[in-house]
Parts: structure tokens; sequence; C-alpha cells
């Protein structure tokens, strides 16, 4: 796929210029997000990502476009996981409800600058190494496996290495003070809750990027791709939040439905790398791997809204690669 610098530049341009006008108009002042201005931005970012896809279509071929659009819908699914995580760690800290907007979106642009980096760095290890295939599946293959057995658990923001660390070095007050993430007390610097919230979306960021970058090189080798998919996806994340935050509850199977896509897509990374040394071994088509993802999404949700219904007391979980801490301590002994 050849990509010019302009081509670059104008679509690196209509992200940033997306984000300021966001930064600058609909999130500059604090308020509590109706579900008609999330469904309208949300069908306004889907819209953009789908015209995106039929000019990528248009200009490059069908195959372009289809791993476009296959990428596309694995980051889509893998950011309503996210959000689980982003609601725990917003009910964690008690984040007022007029600041959710603003905090999702700073989690966004974060996203977007680590996501970018690791995409760069991808994609030039592909491209020297083919092996780089084998890793990326094998991270697949291991988080994958790691959500299925602990799908229906919750991860622990405020256990996170990162939290416990600025909280032993960096002295906080418990106090909101709008969305400053510092404060001047008796002329003593302090921390706000604020500052712990971001602290903790950036680290919550930083994981979800190492599993899903190598999940969309999984479906495109073109880095073009992998960063127009991925920011796409992330632009519309604020919206689907406040969209679909009441209906999170009720998609119980969809972390298990995620562990599943991760563990194809992995295993489709190493049959690539197989497939270039021996040439009987088959390669999935990105079609095909489409078609998958797509299914096990449609069934995920479906069972999820089938098991709500039969019992309203069942709520989905985030899901966790590791097990909880406090349940490990409590297994006995030999």
């Amino acid at each position: 796929m050849d990509v010019s610098d302009l081509v670059w530049a104008v679509t690196i341009g209509v992200i940033v210029a997306l984000i300021l006008v966001d930064l600058f108009t609909v999130s500059s002042k604090p308020h509590d997000v109706m579900f008609k201005e999330a469904t309208l931005w949300s069908i306004f970012y889907i819209g953009i990502a789908v015209i995106f896809g039929v000019w990528v279509w248009s200009n490059y071929g069908s195959q372009f476009g289809t791993e476009y659009f296959a990428a596309y819908l694995v980051e889509k699914s893998l950011s309503v996981d996210n959000l689980f995580v982003f609601v725990i760690i917003l009910t964690q800290f008690a984040v007022p409800s007029i600041y959710h907007q603003r905090v999702l979106l700073i989690g966004v642009i974060l996203a977007l600058v680590l996501r970018g980096i690791f995409i760069a760095v991808g994609a030039a290890a592909l491209a020297a190494f083919s092996f780089t295939f084998v890793i990326f599946g094998a991270i697949l293959i291991w988080t994958g496996v790691g959500l299925f057995r602990h799908w229906d658990e919750d991860p622990e923001p405020g256990d996170n290495f990162i939290i416990m660390q600025v909280r032993k070095r960096v002295a906080t007050v418990n106090k909101y003070h709008g969305t400053k993430l510092f404060v001047r007390i008796d002329s003593k610097r302090f921390a706000t809750p604020m500052f712990l919230v971001m602290i903790a979306i950036g680290a919550t960021d930083l994981l979800f990027a190492l599993d899903s970058i190598p999940a969309t090189f999984g479906v495109t080798s073109e880095a073009f791709l992998v960063f127009a998919a991925n920011a796409f996806a992330l632009l519309g994340l604020r919206a689907l939040y406040f969209l679909i935050k009441g209906l999170l509850d009720k998609l119980i199977y969809l972390s298990l439905g995620l562990s599943i896509i991760l563990i194809f897509i992995g295993i489709k990374l190493v049959l690539t790398f197989l497939h270039e040394i021996y040439t009987e071994v088959p390669k999935i088509p990105t079609l095909w791997s489409l078609a998958v993802i797509a299914l096990i999404l449609i069934i995920s949700t479906v069972a999820s809204l089938i098991k709500s219904k039969r019992d309203p007391s069942a709520k989905a979980h985030a899901g966790r690669v590791t097990g909880s801490r406090h349940s490990e301590q409590s297994e006995p002994k030999n």
C-alpha cells in the first residue's frame, strides 16, 4: 500500500482537528452528557470512520478496504472493553459525573499518543523481522487465554503498581478542585484526585495498547490502516461511553467473546509467519477474519442479552488477564 506523506499529513491533521474541536467546544464546559448528545456524536464519529473506509476501498482497492474495516471492527470491540475499565476507574475514584467527559477525552488523547508510538515500533519490527508475527501472536494468545480464565472478574485500578508508587511519593488531597491536577494549599503543592485518575487512565491505555496494536496488525500489516483504525475507534470512545454506559452491565459475555477473538487473531498471526516459510500452511484470509470476529461479537452480545433477561442480577465484568490478588491469597496452600 503506497501512502504518500501528504495523505499521512492530511489524515493526522483531520484527527488533530477533531480532537481540538471537541476539546474547545463540546468538552470545554463540564456538563452531564445526555443520551441525545451521545447518540449524535456516536453517529458522527462512526460516519467519519465509514467514509474513510469507503475512501480507502475506492482509492486502494477492496483488499485494503476490507483490512481497514476488519481492523476498525477489532478496535471498536476492544474499545468497549476499555469502557468497562474506565467505568471502574471513574467509580473507584468517585469522579463527579460532570467531569467524566473531560477525563475520557484526555484518556483518548493519551491513548492516541501511546498507540501512535506502539504502531511505529510494531511496523518497524514487522518490516525488519517477520518473526515479530509470532511474538505478537504469542502475546495475543497469552492475553486471550488469561482473559478467558478470568472473564468474570474486574481489575483493581487502585492496586495498580504505578498508582501505589505515586501515592507514596506525591502528597494528595481528597477533594476534587474542578479539573485541576494540582493545587496549592498553605504554600504547599498537592496533587488532586484528578491527577490519580489521569495516571490510572494512562496506565490502562498503556496496557490496552499492548493488546490492541498486535490485534490490529493481525488483520492488516499496513501501518497506515492500523493507525487510522485505532484513531477513529478511539475518537468515538467518549461518545460511546455515554451512549451505552447503561447497557454495559448487560454485556455479560463480551469479555469472554473478546478473549476468543484475541486467541483467534493470535493464531492467525502465527499462521501468517508459518505460511511465509511453508506455503502449504494455510493463511486465514482477511474476509474470513472479518466474518469470524463479527460472528463472535454477535453471538456474545445476543447470549449476554438473553442471560441478562433471564437473570436480572447477572452483571458484566471487564475481565482481567491474571487472577485477582485477593483471590490468590484466599487459595489454600499445599
